[in-house]
């Protein structure tokens, strides 16, 4: 959609306006993509087109109005009936293929004439020039011209103001012709549209740029995919040429590339090709790149707007099945899928040591997993990712640690004394060491191995073995001796000192709470809120967007998130859309805790025994 200069919106004739359309508007007008649209299946039982045309004007807000009507419904649909020219079309032979023009059959003159109307109306309310036309020629005693009407609708659909509405049976080529013939008239090229690019040389100052072949090159990789050719990189070029054999260069990369082949996709096929001009979408081969590159020749150093990139909705935990994959094959995809795919992230959480796969849905990871056996014959497993979770303590405990070790030799001692105490769950610093020693007790060059064994010590809470936060640990005193005291000894003290007193201080393990936004239609707003409560989720806020959307706002534990997706999906005919950010951490219902231990204690003991 990021490269397009118009579209054709399609509709189902029996079932509307469906879930997938709602997606697909949202990106259009994202992209200020203009549109027409097509409603298609009409020879299907049950298909009707002026119930799809009121859930546009209606569900999607867009002001549409029919430039057709069909000849014959379901089985009988034979054709269409052009409102502008008031000509019929028969599509007969091969696959529709035989093109035949007539007058509209007379029981339809009524139906023509309403709808006219009506198309007319619909475009002069949002047309300057139409409106005035009407005014001054005593419209409706007097009709406009078929120029005039085609050229106000080219108008509203290149300023995104009004929506024709073709119709027919793709399957049997009924109107395909009709619609590609409304593309050319009502859709704009590519000078028509305003493109702009960022020029990094000069503090990402705004460039428009100008749909011509002689300007240097300005294109966008948008997709790319692996062939047996080795990596396809479609490019939609904005300004400019490529030649075969040109060097361009890679903006976001900083790389000189050459283009040793360029080729036009048919489909899947491909046609060799010596140049692409403006205006153009060509696929090159060879060239290293990824998703939402901006390629240009050497003397310019534009860079086109990256594609907006949805945050993924899912995460999975994902390990090979045999140890050694985890490297060669297994990294090799994982890099090229995330090349290919914007949406496709993957990284390594450093506090469970898991690699975490996230995407839009459960079937996009599992589409990944499944390529990542057939292409590179590594076996992967997904589950559950850990969640992070945080320790902390409730009350203020004081300790006495001395750590004492004899081998022969010189051996190690150190004693600490002091107290720690609770700075709060969200504490900015999370963690603070204080030396508040007097009289020498510590020599100072020893409280810095102090300070490490305490950042040690919190990396790794006695309760679930997660991070500890919120703490302070106050160090009033101690003891050393001249020959066995050393950074070392000092150092495992502190660490120790820690892990003894938080035990007793009341420890308190912390989830991450996330901030959950839904909108969703108000039918389903319901088992949306009981969804919610059953994630143990707490609505805050609810705003009603439209006549049709609402949105929740709510805090859940990002423990209960996990297959939520899916879920929220099953119950609004994946019509709803929720995003979720982290807010902070809060203290575990007491009733979870003994669980967590549990859990944790068991992983630790895989974790030692697989080592």
């Amino acid at each position: 959609m990021r490269v397009l200069d118009g579209a054709v919106l399609v509709i189902c004739g029996v079932g509307g306006v469906q879930s997938q359309t709602f997606t697909v508007d949202r990106q259009m007008r994202r992209y200020s993509v203009p549109r027409l649209a097509f409603i298609n299946k009409l020879d299907r039982a049950g298909a009707d087109p002026w119930t799809a045309i009121t859930q546009l004007r209606d569900k999607l807000a867009l002001n549409a109005a029919a430039v057709q009507i069909p000849i014959g419904l379901e089985s009988d649909h034979s054709g269409v009936v052009d409102l502008i020219t008031r000509k019929a079309y028969a599509f007969e032979g091969f696959k529709g293929s035989k093109l035949t023009e007539s007058e509209p059959p007379a029981n339809l003159k009524s139906t023509i004439d309403e709808k006219r109307q009506e198309l007319i109306e619909r475009v002069g309310n949002v047309d300057e020039q139409l409106g005035e036309w009407m005014i001054e020629n005593d419209y409706p005693n007097n009709e406009p011209s078929v120029e005039v009407l085609k050229a106000a609708i080219r108008r509203c659909v290149i300023s995104r103001k009004f929506v024709p509405v073709f119709m027919g049976a793709a399957f049997k080529n009924i109107g395909v012709q009709a619609l590609l013939d409304g593309v050319i008239d009502y859709l704009p090229n590519p000078k028509e549209v305003v493109n702009t690019a960022l020029d990094l040389a000069n503090k990402e100052k705004v460039v428009t740029l100008v749909s011509e072949p002689h300007l240097p090159l300005v294109g966008l990789a948008f997709k790319l995919e692996e062939g047996r050719f080795g990596q396809l990189t479609y490019m939609r070029i904005y300004q400019g040429t490529v030649k075969r054999g040109d060097n361009v260069k890679n903006v976001n990369l900083d790389r000189t590339v050459k283009v040793p082949r360029l080729v036009k996709m048919h489909a899947n096929e491909m046609e060799e090709i010596q140049e692409a001009g403006p205006g153009e979408i060509c696929a090159l081969f060879g060239v290293e790149c990824y998703s939402g590159n901006t390629f240009t020749v050497g003397s310019t150093k534009l860079a086109m707007t990256s594609m907006h990139v949805p945050a993924p909705v899912i995460s999975l935990s994902l390990t090979p099945t045999k140890k050694g994959d985890s490297t060669g094959n297994f990294g090799k995809a994982l890099n090229r899928f995330q090349k290919e795919d914007p949406t496709f992230r993957v990284k390594q959480d450093l506090e469970s040591n898991q690699m975490i796969i996230s995407g839009m849905g459960e079937l996009h990871l599992a589409i990944y997993v499944e390529r990542m056996k057939r292409e590179y014959g590594v076996e992967a497993v997904t589950g559950k990712p850990l969640v992070a979770y945080r320790e902390t303590i409730a009350n203020v405990t004081s300790f006495d640690y001395t750590h004492k070790k004899q081998s022969g030799g010189a051996g190690q001692y150190a004693r600490i004394t002091g107290q720690i105490e609770p700075l709060g769950e969200n504490a900015d610093p999370p963690l603070e060491f204080e030396d508040a020693t007097v009289g020498g007790s510590i020599p100072p060059h020893f409280m810095e191995a102090c300070r490490k064994g305490f950042l040690e010590g919190c990396e790794k809470g006695p309760m679930v073995g997660q991070t500890v936060v919120g703490l302070r640990m106050v160090v009033k005193g101690g003891d050393h001796h001249p020959v066995d005291s050393s950074d070392l000894a000092f150092k495992i003290c502190s660490a120790n000192a820690l892990k003894d007193a938080i035990k007793r201080a009341k420890p308190i393990i912390l989830e991450p709470i996330m901030t959950v936004e839904v909108q969703v239609p108000m039918e389903f707003q319901g088992s949306i809120v009981s969804q919610l409560a059953k994630r143990k989720g707490i609505i805050y806020e609810t705003v009603q967007n439209s006549s049709e959307f609402v949105t929740f706002t709510a805090h859940v534990p990002l423990a209960n998130m996990f297959g939520y997706s899916t879920e929220l999906r099953s119950a609004t005919q994946g019509k709803a859309e929720f995003s979720m950010e982290y807010k902070d951490h809060q203290p575990v219902p007491q009733s979870q805790v003994p669980g967590l231990v549990e859990e944790a204690a068991k992983r630790r003991a895989e974790e030692a025994k697989n080592k």
